[in-house]
């Protein structure tokens, strides 16, 4: 039997729905929701006696053996879905209004952070409204917004060394570096004031003092404009690879009040550590998807469900600090894998057999 054809793309729908049906409401920060415990325990210990009850282990032997099954099929197996084409083509059109989309996921957030009274993060309170408020606003007017996105990521980055739990936030780091890449695109300020500056016989154009730098500046980046998707998927792959991993596996106990705290076994009744253990494997095995950029548009679309199911079953988990994570998802899902990735390779592989002539029939 022969393969159909290679799309990147056209197993969207199959890992999602297969990995989805992994996730549970206990994904979140949790942080945000909790407090330290006064005693923790061990991440190995809680595993093994998870894993101990029969079912426990079944159902996560099972779903794990599905889903890496689903995965090698794909791999093995690449079928062409029109409804997953069509979406592609659609999404292709979105492409020129990303850069929107990611001023406004961290535009928000930081006007929204500096009014609350923390930095970045809900879990480290500070005093940094003027900053935060007016970071955010240049970037919503898209108002010399690479520079914006630079001073931002420093910002970070300076407050980050005196307090390690700015790491609750570390989706910042790809969401400055791609707007550092793309600029502020259109609709913005900078869009608009070029227009001004660029057209003959306007007072504006004669005085303008940043158009020939900013000019200078995209002319040398341009280049690499095109790793924006590259840097958005690994970096937000990352991100849920640390929840996962960190948050849930390696911190069970707080985990497990999450549980408690929100009912979710009213939810799905399972063992309270078999809903931990499933999502942090989901984060895991979700944000490792994103690193790797295998099936990329699947990753994200089950990374946007699970915080749309964290906003419903934990009422007290903060919106506002989820707002970048949506935005830079949205955007990895229109972009795609981009450069550096399984997808491209298999792609490129595709290609180079078909200019061997080794054209790919279907059944």
């Amino acid at each position: 039997m022969s393969k159909p054809g290679v799309r990147p793309g056209s197993g969207l729908l199959l890992v999602g729905f297969a990995l989805t049906a992994l996730v549970g409401r206990a994904s979140a920060h949790v942080d945000y929701v909790t407090d330290p415990p006064t005693a923790t325990r061990d991440a190995i210990e809680f595993a093994l006696e998870v894993l101990s009850d029969p079912l426990n282990l079944a159902l996560v032997a099972g779903g794990t053996v599905g889903v890496v099954s689903l995965l090698t099929a794909l791999l093995v197996v690449r079928p062409t879905v029109p409804d997953i084409e069509a979406l592609r083509a659609a999404l292709a059109s979105y492409r020129e209004y990303v850069p929107w989309m990611l001023r406004l996921s961290l535009g928000l957030p930081l006007v929204g952070a500096g009014f609350a009274g923390y930095l970045f993060s809900p879990a480290v309170p500070a005093e940094a409204r003027v900053l935060q408020v007016g970071l955010g606003f240049f970037l919503l007017f898209g108002l010399a917004t690479r520079a914006v996105a630079a001073a931002g990521l420093l910002t970070y980055l300076a407050a980050f060394a005196f307090n390690p739990g700015l790491v609750l936030a570390i989706e910042y780091v790809p969401g400055f570096l791609a707007i550092v890449l793309v600029g502020g695109g259109r609709p913005s300020a900078d869009h608009m004031l070029g227009e001004v500056a660029g057209t003959a016989g306007t007072y504006y154009g004669r005085i303008d003092p940043v158009g020939g730098v900013a000019a200078r500046f995209a002319e040398r980046i341009a280049p690499y404009e095109r790793y924006v998707a590259t840097v958005l998927r690994v970096g937000v792959g990352l991100a849920f690879a640390y929840l996962g991993l960190v948050e849930k596996l390696a911190d069970p106990s707080r985990a497990v009040e999450v549980v408690y705290r929100y009912d979710l076994t009213a939810v799905v009744p399972v063992d309270p550590g078999l809903w931990v253990l499933g999502a942090g494997l989901t984060e895991i095995g979700v944000g490792l998807l994103l690193v790797v950029g295998y099936y990329t548009r699947g990753a994200a679309a089950v990374a946007f469900t699970m915080l749309v199911m964290t906003l419903f079953g934990l009422p007290d988990d903060p919106v506002l600090a989820h707002i970048t994570l949506f935005g830079m998802i949205s955007a990895i899902f229109t972009l795609g894998s981009g450069p550096l990735s399984l997808d491209a390779w298999l792609s490129a592989a595709e290609g180079r057999e078909r200019e061997g002539g080794a054209v790919p029939t279907a059944d």
